[in-house]
């Protein structure tokens, strides 16, 4: 049993915050305007929808419409929230969010519950392990993924500040608050959660818990990990990453997202075109979801903090192997005599005849 910085000993949902917040954004905000394709019971829109039926609006199971109609409100100057599990508030509506959203750049927030594995027995049509790779593809697309309910309800205000569309993603699941509560959700800024100097461990979302897990349990071999809380995707805060990298010179990506265009790919890029250092990602596997208790599917894909754990120990090795070769490599170089103007030329002419 690990022991993590647990700020609350109750688990909450994120998408149970998001619902909360939504109330409080309609008392402070007479244009804040929320949408749901028939399902606010389970996205919890129907806290909304029971204080401000006038500005809730249930367009059933139509979401390409519901963000048509999202669309055509922020254009009159509202601020909209458009509401559905991750799986339909993507691929369904792809088209609608790309040309009459993000195109425009409207003020469209689209929040997507029961993304990644976390929507359980619903099945494999039902989970979303693609989302965040398809958002980030759009341009003008904001991805924000909380690590826990206190950040859910603070990113759906800064969702409701930022001008332009942005992407929310939730989770069914309840699972620990390990943030603090009351701090203002900056969009685009990482936080280090945990302070190491052997590997940078970077996550999103309810794997953030799972990684400070992992931490701890390096912590016990001796091995110190920085834990970065990656709560925006895109924009993607290289600075953080780089300072963490400077000192670690290792970095392991954990989500519950295929490591296809998610975190892991957002990292890969910084890493490469920033500051090269050793990689790795925990995520899912180029594979479709399936049906299952969440936290059994966690240790079917082999994301729990033990994985993980088990991940980094592999990373420090190929750290220590790059590091040797750099070494010699180094050393060989010292030792190199530079070529003389004799043979800078290539082949000679001498003794052809």
């Amino acid at each position: 049993m690990f022991c993590v910085a647990i700020v609350s000993d109750r688990e909450i949902a994120t998408r149970e915050a998001y619902g909360k917040a939504l109330v409080e954004l309609g008392r402070q905000n007479n244009n804040v305007v929320v949408l749901d394709a028939d399902l606010a019971k389970s996205t919890q829109t129907i806290k909304f929808a029971k204080e401000f039926p006038d500005r809730f609006f249930d367009v059933g199971i139509a979401e390409a419409n519901m963000i048509g109609i999202g669309a055509g409100l922020a254009a009159c100057g509202m601020v909209v929230f458009c509401s559905s599990f991750a799986i339909f508030a993507t691929q369904r509506v792809l088209n609608q969010i790309f040309q009459s959203v993000a195109y425009p750049g409207l003020n469209v927030k689209i929040a997507a519950s029961h993304a990644g594995i976390s929507v359980g027995e619903d099945g494999a049509t039902h989970q979303s392990v693609d989302d965040i790779s398809i958002m980030r593809s759009i341009p003008n697309m904001t991805i924000v993924v909380p690590a826990d309910a206190h950040e859910a309800y603070e990113a759906t205000f800064a969702a409701a500040n930022f001008e332009g569309p942005v992407y929310l993603r939730l989770s069914r699941m309840a699972t620990p608050v390990v943030t603090p509560p009351g701090k203002p959700f900056e969009i685009g800024k990482a936080i280090v959660l945990r302070e190491g100097k052997d590997i940078t461990i970077a996550a999103c979302g309810i794997m953030v818990y799972e990684a400070l897990g992992a931490a701890e349990r390096l912590s016990g071999l001796g091995v110190e990990a920085e834990v970065i809380n990656y709560n925006t995707i895109k924009p993607f805060d290289k600075d953080t990453l780089v300072d963490s990298l400077i000192k670690t010179r290792a970095v392991l990506s954990v989500e519950e997202h295929s490591i296809i265009g998610g975190l892991g790919s957002a990292i890969a890029e910084c890493v490469a075109e920033e500051f090269p250092v050793a990689m790795a990602r925990v995520g899912i596997r180029d594979q479709f979801g399936q049906s299952g208790k969440s936290l059994d599917l966690l240790k079917h894909y082999q994301l729990t903090s033990e994985d993980i754990a088990k991940e980094a120990l592999k990373l420090l090795e190929t750290k220590r192997k790059a590091n040797e070769i750099y070494e010699i490599s180094a050393s060989t170089k010292s030792n190199f005599e530079p070529l003389g103007p004799e043979v800078e030329g290539g082949m000679s002419d001498e003794g052809s005849n």
